[in-house]
């Protein structure tokens, strides 16, 4: 597999992007070339601190990045020479089979989608974002690439959502519902309604409605979704974890009868941290695109950069996108 790496992008670029794509290169992951994407000189001068000389691993220059608090249209349109646009551009050319990037995800969405297009029948590209649960992750799509959704895209979020769970977490028929109000068919609104009605009659293994209550106790593979709500999930959600993981050290270390307490729960705690890690699910995929395209969080380190490099592989091993195209014809049907 060849993997186009945007090395400008994020908050610790290039320094943890360059040592997990090094990481990557030097493990057994199915990849056989890995193009970091972005100013040549910082690049290899991080590359020389880990005595990189990997024939897997090729520097291609771009002159320009796109910071994370740029309109992503326009920054695509004026930044012709950007770290993301010339790492989709080796995708689009056939040079790479997939991009990863941890830069401004709406830059990488709307890059995208201009440069590599819609897969065949999609109506637009979605986030599928994988979430802990108390048993078994799940997936959220649209975690945020489409505020507006009719029910038609949602109902191809969840084909596309529960594609990519068979591949990643090998769910034979993942469960499936649908983010409403209530978990009656007669609950939410019209839009919701209507995609109940669409997705009831697929070849989905379709649950029904969940309510946010259901979402993490573990019963359900796929969560389906615009990404006006999917994406106040997530960042609820992830402001949640921040605010236990603060209340839980403050009351740890209150005194010293809790701080030895802690030391005798440490491995359980590490456990439990690990489980509810995002670095460790390799980022969120673009679905619906010409492509592989993984989407990392901003603050990622080099175990996240590795991982999306590791999902990355995986997907296109898997031909992902040819069972999304498959899938999506069987719900136009």
């Amino acid at each position: 597999m060849r993997i186009a790496v945007d090395a400008m992008g994020g908050d610790f670029a290039p320094l943890e992007i360059v040592k997990g794509a090094v990481e990557a290169a030097r493990s057994n992951l199915d990849v056989t070339k890995i193009f970091l994407v972005g100013d040549k000189d910082k690049i290899e001068a991080e590359l020389k601190k880990y005595g990189a000389t990997d024939k897997k691993i090729e520097v291609l220059h771009a002159s320009e990045v796109i910071a994370m608090d740029e309109s992503p249209a326009l920054a695509i349109r004026r930044k012709k020479d950007s770290s993301i646009g010339r790492a989709i551009d080796l995708v689009k050319q056939g040079d790479a089979d997939a991009i990863v990037s941890a830069g401004n995800t709406g830059a990488v969405v709307v890059a995208a989608t201009l440069k590599l297009r819609l897969l065949e029948g999609v109506g637009r590209p979605a986030i599928a974002t994988i979430m802990p649960t108390q048993k078994k992750p799940f997936i959220l799509v649209d975690a945020g690439a489409n505020i507006d959704c009719s029910p038609k895209l949602i109902s191809q979020f969840a084909v596309m959502g529960s594609v990519y769970s068979q591949i990643i977490f090998n769910r034979e028929k993942p469960i499936v519902g649908l983010l409403s109000i209530g978990g009656e068919d007669i609950k939410g609104n019209e839009t919701t309604k209507e995609t109940f009605s669409i997705l009831s009659k697929t070849q989905l293994n379709f649950r029904g409605n969940v309510e946010g209550h259901d979402l993490f106790e573990g019963e359900t593979d796929v969560v389906a979704c615009d990404g006006f709500v999917g994406n106040i999930v997530l960042k609820t959600s992830e402001s949640a974890s921040t605010a236990i993981g603060h209340w839980m050290k403050e009351q740890f270390t209150a005194n010293p009868l809790r701080i030895l307490g802690s030391l005798l729960l440490k491995g359980a705690l590490k456990t439990m941290k690990k489980r509810m890690d995002p670095e460790m699910t390799g980022g969120a995929p673009l679905l619906g695109v010409r492509g592989v395209c993984i989407i990392t969080h901003g603050s990622s380190s080099s175990c996240a950069i590795y991982n999306a490099i590791r999902v990355a592989s995986e997907s296109v091993h898997h031909n992902l996108n040819d069972t999304i195209i498959n899938e999506i014809s069987k719900l136009e049907k």
